[in-house]
């Protein structure tokens, strides 16, 4: 294989997640020159947030799907499905043979059915009302981001699961009782966002593992979220900027120190003591995030937007 014939198995599956979101931000109203700007006015922050979210999610999922050697019976009608109706990102267990039933209990779907109800509620009912009392404005940004995300990755994103479950498909919890983490590694890599921690673990942290080592591949990976989080968060709000990269590259550290010989002597990496060195590391600088700016410029008009505030 030539050099040029490498390079391009290396970067295939790479355009649009590289490609989308650039061109997102050079279109983007105030972003072209005065004589070159199609648009005929501005759009909100939180537009261009979802815009960038809804580019970056779907070049994840074409690189998913363009680098995954699947069997070739699989009809046009199945793939749309992965891509369009499907928000994880391992097509290869999506479209794998099921060697069992598919079932799921009637309590798992009453549980998904809850917590999006519970979401919904809390955004258009409770989030109302927070408005109108003293409660902080990022304090309330809080608390409707918390409901949005009810609504989507604990609920609905729930519901598609037992759904295509019960079609046969591989479609495991994306959120998994993230509250239960026994330690940070079990946060990030059993727990949280496993579509998120699906494409990272394939495609970054695989193949820099076998490149540099597990450590240097881990930082890597962690860095690659963050810039990730930066695009979608902190450039719609026009601030903010490096703050979510600072927070992954504190998850990356965390998870290092839990597995030195201190941390497993003090038994950060399991059990109680694993569970609430998770909280310190997770939680606590979780603002740097959903930082000020994102909240303020993105959220609150969202939210009012929509009619939750």
């Amino acid at each position: 294989m030539t050099r040029n014939a490498r390079l391009l198995a290396t970067l295939k599956g790479w355009e649009i997640l590289v490609v989308g979101p650039v061109v997102t931000i050079a279109l983007w109203p105030g972003n072209l020159p005065a004589w070159a700007d199609m648009w005929p006015g501005t759009l909100p922050a939180w537009a261009y947030m979802w815009s960038l979210s809804v580019v970056t999610f779907f070049g994840c999922k074409w690189l998913t799907w363009r680098r995954a050697e699947l069997p070739s019976d699989i009809s046009l009608v199945a793939h749309l499905t992965y891509l369009f109706a499907w928000p994880g990102m391992d097509p290869r267990g999506f479209f794998a043979p099921q060697t069992t039933e598919s079932q799921v209990p009637l309590r798992e779907w009453l549980w998904a059915l809850l917590k999006l109800t519970g979401g919904l509620l809390a955004l258009f009912f409770v989030c109302p009302w927070l408005s109108k009392t003293a409660i902080p404005p990022y304090g309330f940004a809080w608390c409707g981001m918390a409901a949005i995300a009810f609504v989507l990755h604990f609920g609905l994103f729930h519901l598609l699961s037992c759904f295509w479950r019960l079609q046969g498909k591989t479609a495991p919890l994306l959120m998994n009782l993230p509250i239960c983490s026994s330690s940070v590694a079990d946060f990030w890599g059993n727990r949280w966002n496993m579509a998120f921690r699906d494409i990272t673990h394939r495609h970054v942290f695989g193949p820099l593992t076998r490149l540099w080592g597990p450590r240097r591949a881990l930082l890597i990976g962690f860095f690659f979220s963050g810039l990730i989080h930066d695009l979608v968060i902190s450039v719609p709000a026009g601030g903010g900027y490096g703050l979510p990269t600072l927070f992954f590259m504190l998850q990356a550290l965390g998870i290092l120190v839990s597995r030195t010989t201190t941390g497993k002597r003090l038994g950060i990496h399991r059990g109680l003591r694993g569970w609430l060195f998770t909280l310190l590391v997770v939680v606590v600088p979780c603002p740097l995030v959903f930082h000020s700016k994102f909240a303020s410029q993105v959220v609150l008009p969202f939210l009012k937007t929509i009619g939750a505030a």
